[in-house]
């Protein structure tokens, strides 16, 4: 997901989204343990979408506690 796309959501959606996101991931690590993985690039992209979602979630708290 971009940037811009991420900064439009609210706080909940992208909690939800970085929840989602994360037991993506599990599932992803473990069919990779299992040998069942094809596209192992998948488990990188996600990692750096869930830190997308954990920085703009942040700016949001920071911008909200300096209103």
């Amino acid at each position: 997901m971009k940037v811009q796309e991420l900064k439009e959501l609210s706080a909940e959606e992208i909690g939800k989204k970085l929840r989602d996101s994360r037991e993506e991931l599990l599932d992803l690590r473990l069919r990779k343990q299992a040998g069942q993985l094809e596209k192992t690039h998948e488990i990188r992209l996600l990692r750096r979408d869930i830190a997308r979602c954990q920085t703009i979630l942040a700016e949001k708290k920071k911008a909200a506690s300096a209103s």
